[in-house]
């Protein structure tokens, strides 16, 4: 089973694959959307469900993803069909970072996907790109709650701590308008949704060749978790404008 499959699964229940309630996307896309009829743009939007729920809350929004995956692509048709948003929504197949569109976008999102980009500085560098005057940019990006353990880092990389992460977008030229730490529990429930819906379908499909590698992947990815980031991995969504120079 490839790696994309792996994490359809594995996101099966938590649509949106960064550790963030209902609540708190709703109320983060209220602050980035202020008038309800912006142009959004998502880069490495995935199935996007941040497009998605933009859409269906706001009939006069219009919105284009990109994303490198064929299968995500077409589960965000699908889905906005299915919704009834279908022809307000674009979505392109590309790198992220090699996107160039016609017009200017009032939003612009990427959550946990500077990765693509090469880092945090070099997203908000690209996002500033797409922006139009006055706009704003979504963006989710991880940091050190604590101390990690070098296994932590190992898999995440030389992350910052809030206070720098946040510090560092201010003296990159943005302000920050609002703001989203994700809690606790929304850690916690993210990663048990996560690795608990790779575990129960290998459980339900015992006879399945990929059953014993998806178990195991659950099982690893649970132990990375439990022994190796839970207690330092932190998450932070930051609503931002440009500040005037």
């Amino acid at each position: 089973m490839s790696r994309e499959q792996i994490s359809a699964i594995a996101h099966a229940h938590h649509p949106i694959k960064s550790p963030l309630d209902d609540d708190s996307v709703s109320r983060l896309l209220e602050h980035s959307l202020p008038q309800g009829n912006e142009r959004v743009l998502d880069l490495g939007c995935g199935t996007a469900e941040w497009l998605l729920r933009a859409l269906a809350a706001r009939p006069h929004l219009h919105a284009e993803g990109v994303d490198v995956s064929a299968v995500s692509l077409t589960r965000a048709r699908q889905a906005a069909r299915e919704l009834g948003v279908d022809e307000r929504l674009v979505l392109h197949q590309q790198e992220a970072a090699e996107f160039g569109p016609s017009k200017p976008f009032d939003l612009v999102i990427s959550i946990g996907a500077t990765h693509a980009f090469g880092g945090l500085l070099p997203t908000l560098a690209a996002a500033r790109e797409h922006l139009a005057p006055g706009g704003r940019v979504l963006i989710g990006e991880s940091y050190w709650e604590r101390t990690p353990s070098p296994a932590a880092v190992e898999m995440f990389g030389e992350l910052a701590d809030l206070a720098t992460t946040v510090d560092a977008v201010v003296a990159d030229g943005w302000t920050p308008v609002h703001g989203h730490v994700s809690t606790r529990a929304e850690l916690d429930a993210y990663e048990w949704a996560c690795w608990g819906s790779l575990a129960s379908w290998a459980l339900d499909h015992p006879q399945d060749p990929a059953s014993a590698q998806v178990l195991e992947a659950a099982t690893d990815a649970r132990s990375d978790w439990l022994h190796g980031y839970r207690d330092s991995f932190g998450f932070v969504c930051l609503v931002l404008r440009r500040t005037p120079e």
